[in-house]
């Protein structure tokens, strides 16, 4: 009787933020190169036509999808810099918080030092380091910036016929991004997939046809997951000053005008990618690639059968590609084996 209760009451809670975006404010502006948040497609629930799988990043014949993951990635703020801020970011706290698994013990596995572009490579393979180049910059993809390994998420997920998509906020739209575009505050070294050149080429080239198939601008996404127009995996990377790194030119500044204009883009964006996530068994991961006052990290994880509360098992970014590669039915790149995979935050047969 407790797991139907609790079930119920989590279903109940997505229902209750997609009613919220179905009935948007018309003052809701959104990201700064894509449409308004909840509400403004008209169809803030994002349940679509269910025909999620079938999109651009389709290879061949895809495996049917019995889910969908979504990984939305911020930046450089310690957990404790944001769990418990409701000043800074009053909705990751006030509303995200009570509706997620919450990782006490997210742990960034590299040295401070070390800036963005590696954390993101880790996000994808599950290391930073590989026979023909171990990444320690955030340089823009190129021939001596990129590596020829394959032991990486997105070609097993190729190989096994699973669909993936990056929408990266800031983008040009038909090009393979492998090049920052200060204006619009895109940031190549927050986009892992340009790095690898079995997606973007030998030598990273903004027209290659297979790394342009799968990258779509963040203004693309509400319609696609309004049209249910959704790949298997889908990686969100807002932009510089809506992800909480901030840049010259931002409306907000400082650490807590950082964090509160990340706490306002998830607020315009994540009740759709909920709603989504409740009404076709999807899986939505909120993590920071590095932290700022030490290693420790927010991580929160949603499901429609997720554990809410706080959870103490240690995890860490090759946590994060170990639990998508298994959830996805792919095997996960070997490096991560040792790794805690995010079985603790789900209800007992509902992580996989």
């Amino acid at each position: 009787m407790t797991r139907v209760v609790f079930c119920a009451s989590m279903k109940l809670a997505y229902l209750l933020l997609a009613a919220a975006t179905a009935c948007g404010s018309s003052s809701n502006q959104g990201s700064s190169d894509g449409p308004g948040g909840g509400g403004q497609d008209g169809n803030g629930n994002g349940s679509g036509s269910g025909n999620h799988g079938h999109d651009g990043g389709v290879d061949g014949a895809q495996q049917p999808v019995t889910r969908t993951i979504f990984v939305i990635v911020m930046e450089n703020e310690s957990s404790s810099l944001i769990y418990g801020n409701t000043t800074a970011a009053p909705y990751i706290n006030n509303t995200l918080v009570p509706l997620a698994a919450k990782a006490t013990a997210f742990t960034d596995e590299l040295p401070s030092a070390i800036p963005s572009e590696p954390h993101y490579i880790w996000m994808e393979a599950g290391t930073n380091s590989f026979t023909d180049k171990t990444f320690t910059t955030d340089s823009d993809a190129s021939a001596s910036n990129s590596t020829n390994s394959t032991d990486h998420l997105v070609t097993k997920l190729k190989a096994a016929g699973v669909s993936w998509m990056t929408y990266q906020e800031g983008m040009s739209a038909n090009t393979c991004p492998i090049s920052s575009i200060s204006s619009a505050y895109y940031a190549a070294k927050h986009d892992p997939f340009v790095f690898f050149q079995d997606v973007a080429g030998a030598t990273p080239s903004a027209s290659n046809a297979y790394c342009v198939a799968h990258h779509k601008p963040y203004s693309a996404f509400a319609a696609d997951l309004a049209a249910g127009n959704v790949a298997s995996y889908v990686f969100i990377t807002p932009n510089l000053c809506n992800d909480m790194h901030g840049a010259t030119g931002c409306a907000q500044s400082g650490t807590n005008g950082d964090i509160n204009m990340g706490d306002t883009w998830l607020s315009n964006e994540m009740p759709r990618i909920l709603a989504y996530a409740n009404a076709h068994n999807g899986v939505v991961y909120l993590t920071w690639d590095e932290g700022s006052a030490n290693q420790s990290t927010a991580f929160l994880a949603f499901s429609p059968h997720i554990k809410t509360g706080s959870i103490a098992t240690a995890y860490t970014h090759s946590s994060l590609v170990k639990s998508i590669a298994e959830q996805l039915n792919v095997s996960p790149p070997s490096v991560v084996s040792s790794a805690n995979d995010f079985t603790d935050m789900f209800e007992t047969g509902y992580f996989k």
